[in-house]
């Protein structure tokens, strides 16, 4: 009997402190109660949606969505189309070829801009860019930025689009690969670059706006059934992401909070890598003006088809819904303060 009572202590103890009860019931829950599920995976460029999860839980409202974090672009993709997630942030080409391909999804806000880098092997052979002729390098997806940035950096150097190998590789398996010599560089968001600069064998060739000004690579998508049904979750969604930007943006030591929390609890990154990456220097990312703007999205429309990855035209109002971001805009930053278990 004793036996039998500890082994019910542990478990209900287990059950209280490890299960997260929202996911779990979240299922059972009637449709127009459920949390949505927001996918990520762990680049700064995301990293709003892990700081409003943490902020919003010690707001008077609590935890706005379920975040779940995956390692690439293409599960994320699939969970989207299945409905297993409800929102995610994936690189704005692959949005737009998403709902070219007929997949009912909306651009609602971006994630942050600038923030991708070139990154070669430090003291290597590549010293310039036409180095890179007939090389290997990584890039996170081909419907990505990262690689559309390779082609406008080419086309700057007088290169042909064969001139350079590009792999499709997992972002957190990038600095990896470079140390080990299986690349010789790769095009990625922070924190990668910063974690090749802190290992000591990598160093960033140049930062993404020297090719691009106001450069953007992922963005917020949300379903089209979600924005129909839901329109008022979807708002408090892009509002809670925009305070976030703005509360990042507030200065250096909430970037370092963020880092801490966010490595910690979200990433299973190190604070050290977050903090060199959101700080070295502080406008290396940057966090407001996250508005889509159809300039930008054209820009990326003309490239993919461009470059042979979109063989249609696609008008920003078939992939975007600019509603929500239109009402953020009078949004302001999280009250929130490091060390202080209450938000508003």
């Amino acid at each position: 009997m004793f036996g039998a009572a500890w082994l019910v202590l542990i478990t209900g103890l287990h059950a209280w402190l490890n299960v997260n009860w929202d996911v779990a019931l979240n299922n059972f829950k009637p449709p127009a109660q459920r949390k949505i599920i927001v996918a990520y995976i762990p680049v700064t460029c995301q990293l709003t949606c892990p700081v409003t999860d943490y902020i919003s839980k010690f707001s008077e409202n609590g935890e706005l969505f379920l975040p779940r974090m995956f390692q690439g672009f293409p599960e994320i993709k699939e969970a989207l189309i299945s409905n297993k997630v409800q929102a995610a942030f994936i690189v704005a080409p692959l949005a737009i070829a998403l709902v070219s391909q007929g997949v009912p999804i909306k651009v609602v806000y971006l994630g942050h801009r600038y923030g991708s880098a070139l990154v070669v092997k430090k003291n290597g052979p590549v010293k310039s860019f036409t180095d890179l002729k007939g090389r290997t390098v990584a890039i996170p997806s081909r419907f990505s930025d990262e690689r559309l940035i390779l082609f406008r950096a080419m086309k700057v150097w007088g290169m042909k689009p064969g001139d350079i190998k590009m792999v499709e590789m997992a972002p957190p398996d990038v600095s990896g690969a470079l140390a080990a010599g299986a690349i010789d560089g790769f095009v990625m968001g922070e924190p990668f670059p910063s974690q090749a600069e802190m290992g000591g064998f990598g160093r960033v060739l140049f930062q993404a706006r020297d090719y691009w000004p106001d450069y953007m690579s992922c963005i917020l998508v949300v379903r089209q059934d979600l924005i129909d049904k839901r329109p008022e979750t979807v708002q408090v969604l892009v509002d809670g992401i925009a305070r976030s930007g703005l509360w990042l943006d507030k200065g250096k030591p909430y970037r370092e909070d963020a880092a801490d929390f966010v490595g910690r609890y979200y990433y299973n990154q190190k604070p050290a890598l977050l903090r060199w990456a959101l700080t070295k220097p502080m406008d290396r990312v940057v966090y407001t003006q996250l508005a889509p703007r159809k300039a930008d999205f054209d820009m990326v429309r003309d490239l993919m088809m461009e470059t042979g990855v979109l063989n249609k035209r696609m008008e920003f109002s078939q992939y975007t819904d600019t509603r929500f971001s239109d009402k953020a805009s009078i949004m302001t930053a999280w009250k929130y303060e490091p060390g202080i278990a209450a938000a508003k």
